[in-house]
């Protein structure tokens, strides 16, 4: 049972056609001839699609991915100093180094001060919040910290890869990255969505000169697929029957010893950090996996080591407690059964551990 949509998530059958409808008509769609013209056809008829599917008015440039995004957003925006807030994914980071760091508060937010500080030192300051924590789904206020950005005369950068958690999309207009993979699209695509492209240096090449390469539109027709899946689920009647599977998996979780460790305002019930008494997050994942279930420790670039979580230090979490803290995920692909099963094998592994300890 696949429990870690927040790493990736399993690919939609429409991405899956999309893709291989964009296989079958491939050409080079920076070729003049007639294959290619019709291959830059199905490319800016895709960028319509996923500007459509989002509400978004301004323009939408296809990368190989968030990171790639990121990179051009915070390497390439026209602006000073760098800055991020200190729960941002390792991408950011990598594409930042040197940044100045904006804290979290006690109600996981980034601090509001600690922003206007940044805008206070002028210099068109280049700001990167998130909007959903990819360890704890946590809910950054992008809606509330971009007009005060603006008005501060920064520009600021959101990560939306997880935007899959959310049933709205944060049309602030200045830099939004997303992810093919995280909405059940391919893996090698996503996309920065940029307000004015007057805010990034160009580059050359593709993508409006904006960035080069021939463009992947194969991944692309994926994409487009998987971003109208996603604001069709969104659009539709929520599943109740699964929304009460997570609600009552949280209440007996909780009834012997779980901790959800959440932070104040709003967060995403699709991913869960869940501390468990008396076993650490390694040997956790490795009964989960034993017993049939994919869920992870913190996010995928960082839990492959199983060190101490970056991310959950920053917000505040004990460091005992981190340690025995994993990651649950769902997705479009999520069942209420599979909800309950991994509610009953967390109990079962809980007693486990205790019966050891005790």
């Amino acid at each position: 049972m696949y429990l870690d949509h927040a790493a990736t998530s399993p690919m939609r059958l429409e991405a899956r056609e999309a893709m291989i409808e964009g296989m079958l008509r491939w050409a080079n769609p920076s070729s003049p001839h007639a294959e290619g013209r019709a291959a830059r056809a199905a490319l800016e008829e895709a960028r319509e699609r996923i500007k459509v599917a989002l509400g978004w008015e301004g323009h939408v440039l296809f990368t190989s991915g968030a990171s790639e995004a990121l990179g051009i957003a915070l390497r390439r925006a026209k602006g000073g100093r760098r800055w991020h807030s200190s729960v941002e994914h390792d991408a950011v980071l990598r594409a930042a180094p040197g940044a100045g760091v904006l804290p979290v508060n006690r109600e996981w937010d980034v601090d509001p001060d600690a922003i206007e500080d940044a805008l206070a030192e002028g210099d068109r300051p280049v700001i990167a919040i998130q909007w959903v924590n990819p360890e704890t789904g946590k809910v950054q206020p992008v809606e509330r910290y971009a007009p005060m950005i603006e008005a501060g005369g920064g520009v600021l950068v959101t990560d939306a890869s997880q935007l899959w958690g959310l049933n709205r999309f944060p049309r602030h207009g200045q830099l939004i990255v997303i992810s093919g993979h995280k909405l059940g699209g391919p893996i090698g695509v996503g996309a920065l969505l940029v307000g004015d492209l007057g805010l990034i240096e160009p580059s050359g090449g593709q993508e409006f000169g904006y960035r080069g390469g021939t463009e992947n539109l194969p991944a692309v027709l994926g994409f487009a697929a998987a971003v109208e899946g996603w604001a069709a689920k969104r659009d539709s009647t929520p599943d109740m029957d699964r929304h009460q599977a997570q609600m009552d998996m949280f209440r007996a979780l909780e009834t012997y010893g779980a901790q959800h460790l959440t932070g104040y305002g709003e967060t995403v019930d699709a991913i869960s950090a869940l501390a468990m008494p008396n076993l650490s997050a390694a040997a956790q994942l490795v009964r989960f996996d034993l017993k049939g279930f994919a869920v992870s420790a913190g996010s995928a670039c960082a839990s492959g080591t199983l060190k101490q979580s970056r991310v959950l230090e920053a917000f505040g979490v004990e460091p005992e407690r981190a340690a025995r803290t994993i990651r649950v995920s769902t997705g479009w692909s999520t069942t209420a059964e599979e909800i309950r099963r991994f509610t009953d094998t967390w109990i079962d592994i809980a007693m486990g551990a205790a019966a050891k300890a005790g």
